[in-house]
């Protein structure tokens, strides 16, 4: 009994790890693969792969770059316009994952309820941003750097500045080539 109870413990695990959904996002300065937080954030996660899966993704943007915090990307083109969104998705942001270094995030406005295709990668621990920090709501992590970690730090070291009304903006543009499902 206690072997048989190990072995399905044993496959159960494997099975789950066999399930977790990656993702690489493939820029002009390397590849980032992604472990999607398909569990702690399954409304998130949802809304991330319908912009995947319509290709969304290909030839956007990071738009804000900001060195020692985080890349943000998903939403512009290279010249600078706001691509039309799906309806927002619920919060989810008290799933008790945390904004540190590596993890992908949702753009929001003041509103937990209004990220839609938005997403930034924390470059460090960003504690601040956290479900409950000062009594308010966070930003949802719903993923983390597996890979590209590195990418991850060139992008955030790139020359900046503001354009119109946007500021920390890359110079030269980081395009999001595409953003791909590994499986």
């Amino acid at each position: 009994m206690r072997k048989s109870l190990i072995t399905s413990l044993a496959l159960l695990a494997l099975c789950s790890q066999v399930n977790a959904t990656e993702v690489d996002i493939i820029t002009n300065q390397g590849t980032i693969r992604v472990d999607l937080e398909d569990t702690a954030a399954p409304k998130t996660v949802a809304n991330f792969l319908r912009y995947v899966d319509e290709g969304f993704y290909n030839g956007t943007i990071f738009h804000r770059v900001i060195r020692g915090f985080m890349i943000q990307g998903g939403g512009f083109t290279s010249d600078l316009e706001r691509k039309t969104t799906h309806k927002a998705v619920a919060y989810e942001g008290d799933n008790q994952l945390a904004n540190n270094r590596g993890t992908l995030a949702m753009a929001r406005t003041q509103d937990p309820n209004s990220a839609t295709s938005q997403f930034f990668i924390n470059q460090v621990d960003n504690a601040f941003l956290n479900h409950g920090t000062r009594g308010a709501a966070g930003y949802t992590v719903f993923g983390k750097v597996i890979s590209g970690m590195e990418i991850v730090d060139a992008i955030s070291a790139v020359p900046t500045s503001t354009v119109g009304p946007y500021q920390d903006v890359p110079t030269s543009p980081v395009i999001i080539e595409s953003v791909t499902r590994v499986n």
